[in-house]
This record gives C-alpha cells, sequence and structure tokens, in this order.
C-alpha cells in the first residue's frame, strides 16, 4: 500500500489472474465502492468521488482494464469480476459496502448482493442491463462485437487502428458524447482502453473477452431472474438512469426495477449514459442518503 497524497490510498491487490488497481478514500463507513462498466475503467467517477465525502469511497479497475495487469483470458464471466470485487473487499477489510454497478458492471452488482447479501449495505444500478428486457437497446459497437456471426470481421476492424478509432468515433456520436472533450468521459476512460497511454497498454483482450460472453450472460441473468432471487433479495435496491441515454433507456431501468421488491427509481435529467459525470452533485446527493439494511 502506497500513500499517494493524505486523503488518497493506492492499492496495488494480488488477485489469481494478476493484481487489482484500487483507490480507496477513508472516510466514514459503510464505504460506497464504485465499479466501472465496459469499456471504460475507475476515471468514469472522477467527478463523483470528491463529492462523496465524507463517506469512505473505493473505486478500482476490473482485470484487463485500466491500471489493473492485463490478462490473456479469451473468455470473461461473472464468476470472475465477482471474485475479483470479493478480493477488493477482503484486501480492505471491507464486512459491508454500499454497492455501485455501472452499465456492464450493474449485473455483478446484482449477483454480488444475491450471493452475499450480508455484505452489502445498500445496491446501487446505474444505466445498466440485467437479462433480455423488452427495452434492451445495445449500441451497435457491442452488437457487432458480440455477434459470433461477425467475429472474423471484429477482429479485423479492432486490429486496425483507423478502423478501431471510427468505431470509437462513431460510437461517441450515438452516445451524444463530446469525442474530443479533454476531460470528458471519451478522452479520459474509453479511448486509453482502445490505444493505452502513458500509464497502460491497451484493454483489448479483456474488450473482446466480455463480448464473447455478452450473450449468454444476458442468458445467465435471466436464469436469475426466472430463480425470483432477485425479488426476494433483502438489500435495499436504488435504480438510477440518467434521461438522455439513447441505449439504456429509463424505460429499461423501469423494467429492471420490477424485476426487485420495492426498489428506489430516480430519472435524472440533463444526463447520459454517465450520470455520475454528466450530474455528479445530484448522485453524490442520492448515494448518501441510501439507507443500510
Amino acid at each position: 500500500m502506497n500513500k499517494i497524497d493524505t486523503v488518497v490510498n493506492e492499492h496495488s491487490l494480488y488477485h489469481k489472474g494478476g493484481s487489482l488497481y484500487v483507490l480507496d478514500h477513508p472516510g466514514e463507513e459503510p464505504a460506497i465502492v464504485l465499479m466501472h462498466g465496459f469499456p471504460d475503467d475507475h476515471r468514469v467517477y472522477d467527478k463523483l468521488v470528491p463529492l462523496l465525502s465524507p463517506r469512505r469511497v473505493v473505486t478500482f479497475d476490473w482485470l484487463g482494464y485500466g491500471r489493473s495487469d492485463r490478462t490473456d483470458k479469451s473468455n470473461s464471466t461473472s464468476n470472475d469480476h465477482g471474485s475479483e470485487l470479493e478480493a477488493v473487499l477482503e484486501g480492505l477489510d471491507i464486512t459491508r459496502a454500499l454497492l455501485v454497478g455501472h452499465d456492464a458492471s450493474g449485473p455483478d452488482a446484482v449477483a454480488f448482493a444475491v450471493a452475499h447479501p450480508e455484505r452489502v449495505a445498500h445496491l446501487v444500478l446505474l444505466n445498466t442491463i440485467f437479462g433480455h428486457q423488452p427495452s434492451l437497446k445495445l449500441p451497435e459497437m457491442i452488437r457487432l462485437l458480440a455477434d459470433p456471426a461477425f467475429t472474423a470481421l471484429a477482429d479485423a476492424m479492432i486490429s486496425d487502428d483507423a478502423q478501431r478509432l471510427w468505431l470509437l468515433q462513431h460510437t461517441a456520436a450515438q452516445w451524444g458524447m463530446d469525442a474530443l472533450d479533454p476531460e470528458g468521459i471519451a478522452v479520459q476512460s474509453i479511448l486509453p482502453q482502445f490505444f493505452g497511454d502513458a500509464d497502460q497498454s491497451d484493454a483489448i483482450v479483456a474488450i473482446r473477452a466480455w463480448t464473447a460472453e455478452l450473450f449468454s450472460a444476458l442468458d445467465e441473468q435471466d436464469d436469475l431472474i426466472d430463480s425470483k432471487a432477485l425479488r426476494n433479495l433483502v438489500v435495499p435496491v436504488s435504480i438510477i438512469f440518467g434521461e438522455k441515454d439513447r441505449y439504456l433507456t429509463p424505460t429499461l431501468g423501469a423494467e429492471i426495477a420490477g424485476l426487485f421488491e420495492n426498489p428506489s427509481v430516480h430519472v435524472i435529467p440533463d444526463a447520459a449514459h454517465w450520470p455520475q459525470h454528466d450530474q455528479p452533485e445530484v448522485i453524490a446527493a442520492l448515494l448518501k442518503r441510501c439507507e443500510a439494511a
């Protein structure tokens, strides 16, 4: 553990697949653990974290992403992320956490809460997916990367720098993002996963592994829904969706909310897919109001 300043502890926690990069902001318990989605890293929470004081806040990068170790695994499962999350909690001596899952980490947060309800003080889902809901609309780039019928084409495009950049620029436009904003999510968090930066190599292996398993993961989530495990979950649940998300819309958020018993639902105006970036003050206020069971 290395203390990088007076309020943030930087950790490299070894897991069976490599070392996880973790930032721990000391404060009041229960800790708020923020999990990033696909294909970004812990920096999607940079605008939110300072606003959560005086709470303890933890962010980290999944293996293969951000500043965590790269992996040569060609597939990825929710069990992998579940064990990585557990390694973070164990390594930081966190017995119970307010668990926040955004985008692709939402299903990981749900699965962990179902398996370990005693360790989750509150489950918060931000603009996420879960199973084959009627309103689920995946971005075209993700559909291309996930469809086994187009694996050869997708690999060819991803292996070509110019085509990869074009895919990102097209997808950013579809999300309504400013791809050139130096302080935006695209430049700060997504672009480094596809091209690397001064602190990390690219995360292409992890990106292809996650997309390869996407459709089977949605099937597994359907099975969990059918088991009534979500309906019977005793952990408090909050669903928070940015109103302007063009793919994972508030309608999808309402459908996911319907899987749980009495969740709290919030639609955030003037926010799109990353409400924690677009409206950090609003999200911080909501998280601070989340009550433990």
